[in-house]
């Protein structure tokens, strides 16, 4: 199949008329005559009914013009983030996170986008995600990176990173109802465990309290001693034997590999959960977008944007 014949094609298929797709392309109306016969002949079908004022698709056709355009969409796509890669971009990117993805998932990112676009000035500012949307909100920043499962109207919302909640303990913690063999709690028995949580608001927190709900468990039960707005210092007050926590597995690999924190699964409770961006799409800057589809493309996530 030509290619500037299905082109012609779609101009012709949108137009219905020869007269006018051969005045829109700048080409003579024999010349679109032929380019549409010749695409008929290699699909061995005919495209147009013809009439005196018009054509119209047949069967074939219209089948034809839905894969056209999705054709010609990809085309489209493909060139923007091209282009969005390939050019060099100046300016500030300011970017809100919540804690967990501005401590321990951005950094990652924004040093190697750094070392691909060194002429960008990236300003990160790390609140809990309530914050961060507020601070988009009142256009301080240009993207949000949040965990929140909290919807938010006007905006758009793209996952980017799979992370997973953890049970957190001082290696040398015990308690009754955890199962060191086995790396396991029971879902009824974290109400039996002193915490230590992040703060109301947080993304971390929602969804423990969320999962708990659609257990029909009530969060209020939850043994909470401490709450703490800083991962680190919630992983400190662990590793000191205070209490236990539930916390990204993302934030704890550190103290995982030195042996300073054990993790343990909770029997019953899907932890698992979407780290998002959310943003404006009417005020994405040239570079925003191409940290979007380096972001995207560099935790391998490229699922469409969807509207919240």
């Amino acid at each position: 199949m030509n290619f500037e014949n299905l082109k012609v094609f779609h101009m012709a298929a949108k137009k219905k008329n020869f007269s006018e797709t051969a005045k829109a392309l700048h080409m003579s109306q024999p010349s679109i005559s032929l380019q549409i016969r010749q695409l008929e002949e290699s699909l061995n079908v005919k495209l147009f009914k013809r009439t005196t004022r018009k054509v119209d698709l047949t069967p074939a056709g219209l089948i034809l013009l839905d894969s056209a355009e999705k054709i010609f969409r990809i085309i489209h796509q493909t060139e923007q983030e091209i282009a969005l890669l390939s050019d060099s971009h100046y300016g500030v990117l300011n970017i809100g996170a919540s804690i967990t993805i501005g401590e321990h998932i951005l950094p990652h990112a924004l040093g190697k986008y750094k070392k691909d676009y060194p002429n960008v000035t990236i300003i990160l500012e790390i609140y809990n995600s309530d914050q961060v949307i507020e601070k988009l909100v009142n256009d301080e920043i240009h993207l949000a990176f949040v965990q929140s499962m909290i919807t938010y109207p006007k905006y758009r919302q793209r996952p980017f990173f799979e992370d997973e909640l953890i049970l957190i303990a001082s290696n040398e913690s015990t308690h009754p109802h955890l199962d060191h063999q086995q790396q396991c709690i029971s879902l009824d028995h974290i109400f039996s465990l002193p915490l230590i949580l992040r703060e109301a608001g947080s993304g971390t927190r929602q969804v423990i309290e969320e999962q708990l709900r659609h257990n029909k468990l009530n969060p209020e039960k939850l043994q909470i001693i401490l709450e703490l707005d800083n991962t680190q210092s919630i992983k400190s007050a662990v590793e000191s034997g205070m209490g236990f926590s539930i916390i990204s597995k993302a934030s704890v690999q550190h103290e995982l590999r030195l042996k300073t924190l054990r993790q343990f699964s909770i029997v019953g409770m899907n932890l698992k959960r979407n780290f998002y961006t959310v943003y404006d799409e009417k005020k994405l800057t040239s570079t925003s977008k191409s940290f979007l589809t380096f972001l995207h493309n560099y935790y391998g996530m490229k699922g469409e944007t969807s509207q919240l």
